[in-house]
């Protein structure tokens, strides 16, 4: 059985109350390994050199060099999420081909959805004798992690049902349990595979192979009847009917 690993993660920033936070953060995901914490972008790079790191929580406005000109000076640098309190920055940073741009103060809920994005990307290196991509058993796209009952909550894609909003929170009802979490759907409704879930109304998505029968009003999952919203009549009626 081949072993995954955590993601290595390295946080660069000058102000010591955001690298507190963002540990804070990165401990409670189980897929992530804090590797180190640098003041500069100059400190960073003397610890890539010395260390494997798979992604940087990297701040941009620090003294002596701009997180975006330390990137530009990497060969090959590792996956990025920059935090930053400037928005200014930003066309810059996703022309950097950044995964994702936080802005400061980070909620948990925010960093959760970058980190999200990064474990979609299939980054954990895997021992064995087969190639990586024919080695893993279970591939980090085929789930997300959500805050609930004061720990992070694996949740399969297969095993969605449909997804709820319930005002600043969201229901994620699966074929064996109701997981509640606070979040927006919308946040939720990016980390989702857009050929398998279908956002039918404001207040819900749906996973698609699991609709019993619709019709032009509701969709009915498990002898739950879910309203279509007037909005996306459209594009669920082209959606289903392709299908």
């Amino acid at each position: 059985m081949p072993v995954t690993k955590k993601i290595r993660c390295l946080i660069i920033d000058d102000e010591p109350p955001a690298q507190v936070v963002l540990k804070k953060y990165i401990d409670q995901v189980e897929k992530l390994e804090l590797t180190g914490t640098c003041n500069s972008a100059v400190e960073a790079l003397s610890v890539l050199q010395a260390i494997p790191v798979d992604l940087l929580f990297l701040d941009i406005q620090m003294p002596g060099l701009l997180g975006t000109k330390f990137i530009r000076t990497l060969n090959s640098p590792p996956k990025v999420i920059f935090t930053t309190a400037y928005r200014k920055f930003a066309v810059e940073g996703f022309e950097l081909n950044a995964v994702d741009y936080l802005l400061k103060p980070i909620s948990f809920e925010r960093f959760l959805t970058g980190v999200n994005k990064i474990l979609q990307l299939n980054l954990q290196p895997v021992t064995g004798n087969q190639s990586t991509n024919e080695s893993i058993t279970e591939s980090s796209h085929e789930f997300f992690y959500v805050r609930a009952d004061r720990k992070m909550v694996k949740v399969l894609f297969n095993e969605i049902l449909y997804i709820e909003s319930l005002k600043n929170y969201i229901k994620i009802v699966t074929a064996s349990k109701t997981i509640v979490s606070r979040q927006s759907i919308s946040s939720l409704e990016q980390m989702l595979p857009k050929d398998e879930f279908l956002r039918i109304h404001r207040s819900f998505i749906v996973a698609m192979n699991r609709i019993d029968s619709f019709n032009g009003e509701s969709i009915d999952i498990a002898k739950n009847e879910l309203p279509i919203g007037r909005l996306f009549k459209h594009d669920v009626n082209m959606h289903l009917n392709d299908k």
